[in-house]
């Protein structure tokens, strides 16, 4: 096993020979000049085979062939792009051509490192630890915060505190930013108030679980700042860093220690961010559990194949670093707003290797808000645009050419913005504006065009099918691109302008609106609906464009679809529950205060604040006089029963005749605390399960057909809201505008009587 870093090193050299070879090959073979025919012939027959291979089952078999034979296709389509389809019509025809030219050359860009990144992704298993704990490396966990709440940070604390490892080699640390002799000095007598509030309050809560409370003097370099200060007040040969609201499973330290016993070199072992939350997307269009979650693109699939190339990066959470390699490097690294990506990638150009390990074991909160969710998104998107710009991966010194591009891949992927903006604009250039941006026949699209598009919606189901369903990327992409590129303009303008902003987590909605972010939305989508009216017109005032009219009009109908799908995601549902619940099912047993028997029963649903048990048909006793109880289960982190006091909240008979009863934990001391954020949170094959369960492949037509379903459906309720809000906009100001008009002919009704009767006054 401790060879292990070896052979992957040599496999990926192995590999990025092969790569270079086959992409001077093909780069030789896309510029034979061959006639439209021929061209639909060869394309016919590549994709035919393509197909075959998918419909017979032999792609994963087959992987490298299919690869390169979808490669040779979308290079064909560059070739023939480049030098026969943009031709001069004047200076807005030429510009807007050129602007398509460049979104288009981004995405095949990010297509094609997108294959090569997962030409082969590893797959690793835990590492074992020495037999003797003696061993071991001492490990100290940090959890940073700067304003969460204590109510989140006190589960995640207890969970720190709760990993399995030697109490001797293991130490936890709040890392609080919101408490600094800075923020409890301040001007501002309220604010300063809350801050020492804080830090009693949090010094307090570290002390109750045996953690350690860390504050520093000044808020500098946000986050990297609050860990660096960390790594001067402690002394653990490993650091272990975990969100303030990602909950480690007990078993997180024994899987990810053993990686670096075993390759004294290994600076890192990331694992996957777990969310147990729908993001605001999947919860607008009502979708969280039935398909797979969007970060699991990253990492069940993009990870892994990093890996391979030895990139696997930092992702600021849910990480175990080696504590001489950061101070190596001064810390962590602050250039940057992603210090995270930033950190991996000084380390990877000093030679260290580092290890992704795809076992999900923490589970974490997600933005409840679209505009907390555009809050993270923008940060990320500056922060990797920062790193491409300042630290180029291309030309940094260190690193190998497969690093370099893995490294490439990771940061040029956040430019999306562009890209989609420019294809939702495109063809409106055509169809409103009359601008001519892409000369080529009909036939010579069906050539070029169809195969490569086909080629490579094939190939990216083929990789990411079972954890992003076709269309659901341009949706985020979408629902991001009005905000990440102004974002990434400003970068451009000053690298160093942007700062760190914390993303909101555990906020709860009372009721549903729109979302203060839709205005964008509105006018594209308007702009859109013109472009089908524009398009009937050419059809029959332009009878020789027909052809380019209808292919304008199909991607100007799928940027429909996906424009109705962002609407109903801009609607916000409510979300009540503070704290989420996951699926469980747990057996257990539900004492009831005055009945002495046990009821078996089964835990349903499950957080660290309550749960949902069923109960079987007729064994649930008549009129209670109390709805506290105790509940007996068996706690698979902890491999022993818990036994937890329980207040029932609600109950309700199912269609079988069972009962669901609505529990909350009550009279939870530090002990009892221990035992439900294990119960809840401790459990990495529970979560395992989970992700497994929605890793389901759906294809391209349905997803498409679920989409557009998905859009038409919750556009209606977006609109219906409008209709809402304009209509008591009118009612209000007409009962007001009324009452006042009906107030006034009351009092000079008489004299316009009079008046009007010509009667003396």
């Amino acid at each position: 096993m401790t060879q292990q870093p070896d052979r992957i090193t040599h496999h990926a050299g192995l590999a990025a020979l092969l790569a270079l070879a086959v992409t001077v090959a093909m780069a030789l073979l896309v510029s034979v000049p061959v006639d439209t025919l021929s061209q639909l012939t060869f394309a016919a027959i590549a994709v035919a085979t393509i197909l075959a291979l998918r419909v017979l089952g032999h792609l994963p078999r087959c992987r490298l062939f299919f690869m390169m034979l979808a490669a040779f296709l979308t290079l064909r389509y560059v070739y023939w792009r480049t030098t026969s389809t943009i031709e001069y019509h004047g200076v807005a025809d030429l510009m807007a051509a050129l602007l398509l030219y460049c979104a288009e050359l981004y995405g095949i860009v990010v297509a094609l490192l997108g294959m090569f990144v997962n030409v082969r992704p590893l797959r690793r298993q835990p590492q074992p630890l020495p037999a003797d704990p003696a061993d071991w490396p001492t490990v100290d966990v940090f959890i940073p915060t700067y304003n969460e709440s204590p109510d989140i940070l006190e589960v995640t604390l207890r969970a720190a505190c709760n990993l399995h490892y030697p109490r001797d080699k293991l130490r936890v640390y709040l890392l609080d930013d919101g408490g600094t002799e800075q923020k409890r000095g301040q001007n501002d007598t309220l604010k300063a108030i809350t801050a020492n509030v804080r830090l009693m309050q949090l010094t307090e809560m570290a002390r109750r679980h045996g953690a350690h409370y860390i504050s520093r003097e000044r808020n500098e370099h946000a986050k990297a700042g609050n860990i660096n200060a960390a790594l001067r007040k402690s002394h653990g040969d490993l650091v272990a860093i975990f969100d303030a609201d990602h909950v480690p499973t007990v078993d997180f330290l024994e899987k990810t220690v053993g990686f670096f016993v075993a390759d004294p070199k290994m600076f890192l072992v990331q694992t996957p961010h777990f969310f147990i939350n729908p993001d605001p997307i999947e919860k607008n269009l009502q979708m969280f559990g039935e398909m797979p979650s969007e970060n699991e693109m990253f990492y069940s699939v993009i990870q892994h194949g990093l890996d391979f190339w030895n990139a696997a990066f930092f992702c600021g959470s849910a990480a175990v670093l080696r504590r001489a390699c950061l101070e190596e490097v001064g810390g962590i690294q602050g250039g940057s707003i992603t210090e995270d990506a930033e950190t991996a990638l000084a380390l990877h150009a000093r030679g260290y290797n580092s290890a992704y390990l795809g076992t999900p074991m923490i589970s974490g909160l997600q933005p409840e808000t679209f505009s907390g969710f555009v809050t993270q998104r923008v940060r990320w998107a500056q922060g990797m645009v920062q790193i491409f710009l300042m630290k180029n991966p291309l030309l940094l010194k260190g690193l190998t050419l497969p690093q370099r591009l893995c490294y490439f891949s990771s940061t040029f992927f956040w430019f999306f913005g562009f890209a989609r903006v420019m294809f939702l604009v495109a063809p409106l250039a055509y169809l409103i504006g009359g601008l001519h941006i892409y000369d080529a026949t009909f036939a010579e699209f069906v050539a070029y065009t169809v195969p490569h598009v086909v080629g490579v919606m094939l190939v990216s189901d083929f990789l990411f099918g079972k954890v992003r369903w076709a269309f659901v990327s341009e949706l985020y992409e979408l629902l991001q691109s009005f905000f990440s590129l102004p974002g990434i303009v400003q970068v451009l303008k000053n690298p160093r302008a942007p700062t760190f902003n914390v993303t909101p987590k555990g906020e709860q909605l009372e009721e549903d609106f729109i979302s203060r972010l839709s205005g964008p939305f509105y006018l594209v989508y308007l702009l859109v609906l013109a472009g089908m009216g524009f398009a009937a017109w050419r059809y029959i005032a332009f009878p020789l464009e027909r052809g380019v009219v209808l292919i304008t009009l199909a991607w100007n109908c799928l940027n429909l679809l996906l424009l109705n799908a962002a609407i109903g995601a801009l609607f916000e549902r409510r979300q009540r529950r503070g704290t989420p619940r996951m699926p469980a099912d747990l057996p257990a047993e539900l004492v009831l205060y005055q009945h002495g028997e046990p009821l078996e029963c089964r835990i349903d649903d499950l957080s660290a604040t309550g749960a949902r048990l069923v109960v079987p048909p007729g064994i649930l006793p008549g009129p209670r006089t109390s709805d506290r109880a105790f509940l007996a289960v068996h706690n698979p982190a902890l491999s022993r029963f818990s036994h937890l006091r329980v207040k029932i909240q609600n109950e309700r008979e199912l269609d079988d005749g069972s009962v669901a009863l609505g529990v909350a934990f009550v009279e939870v001391q530090p002990v009892l605390l221990a035992e439900i954020v294990a119960l809840a949170h401790g459990d990495s094959s529970r979560w395992q399960a989970y992700r497994q369960s929605r890793a389901r492949q759906i294809g391209i037509g349905a997803s498409l057909v679920r989409l557009g379903w998905l859009g038409a459906r919750y556009a209606f309720d977006h609109s219906r809201a409008i209709l809402d809000i304009v209509w008591g906009y009118v009612r209000d100001n007409f009962l007001h505008y009324g009452g006042l008009l009906a107030r006034r002919l009351r009092r000079h009704g008489g004299e316009f009587i009079t008046w009007i009767s010509g009667a003396p006054r």
